[in-house]
C-alpha cells in the first residue's frame, strides 16, 4: 500500500464524510449527454445511501496519514440480478480529487475484495460510467471485465 495510506472499516462517525465527498464527486457518475439537474442527482445519491445503510454492507475509509481521502460502499447480500448468484456489489466509490492516481482507489478495491472473500462471495460487481476512463482503467487493471452494457439514447 502507498506510503501513509491505510484502509479501515467505516464508522458511524464517517457518514458525514461519505455524504459530503460523494456529493462532490457525483459528476463522474453521470454521462455528459444526460443533462440531469444536479439537485436530482443529489437526491438519487441520498436515496442510494439510505438503501446501502439500510441493509448489510461493507463501508471502507481510506486515510492518508490519518486524514480521510476516499471511501467505498459494498453491498454484501445483493445477488446478481440475472443469475441470482451471490456477489459483492460496489455501490459507490469516491476519492478526493487531490488524492487520485495515488493508489487510493486500488487500496479500497483490494480491501473490498478481501471483505467479499471473507464472506465467501464468489464474484464482485460494479457499474462505472463509460466516460470515466480513469475508473475503468483501475477496474480493468484489477481484472474486472465487462459483463453487460447499459445502452442509452437521448430522445
Amino acid at each position: 500500500m502507498a506510503s501513509g495510506l491505510t484502509v479501515r472499516p467505516a464508522l458511524a462517525a464517517d457518514r458525514a464524510f461519505i455524504e459530503e465527498l460523494g456529493t462532490r464527486t457525483l459528476g463522474s457518475s453521470v454521462a455528459t449527454f444526460r443533462r440531469a439537474p444536479e439537485a436530482m442527482v443529489r437526491v438519487s445519491y441520498e436515496r442510494l445511501l439510505e438503501i446501502v445503510f439500510g441493509q448489510s454492507h461493507v463501508g471502507l475509509i481510506a486515510e492518508r496519514d490519518g486524514i480521510p481521502v476516499g471511501f467505498l460502499l459494498m453491498l454484501d447480500e445483493l445477488p446478481d440480478e440475472v443469475t441470482a448468484m451471490p456477489q459483492g456489489f460496489i455501490a459507490y466509490t469516491a476519492v478526493e480529487p487531490g488524492a487520485r492516481r495515488a493508489g487510493v482507489g486500488r487500496a479500497l478495491l483490494d480491501a473490498a475484495e478481501d471483505a467479499a472473500r471473507k464472506r465467501a462471495l464468489p464474484y464482485m460487481g460494479l457499474m462505472v460510467t463509460e466516460e470515466n476512463a480513469a475508473a475503468r482503467a483501475l477496474y480493468e487493471g484489477a481484472g474486472y471485465r465487462t459483463e453487460r452494457r447499459l445502452l442509452c439514447k437521448e430522445l
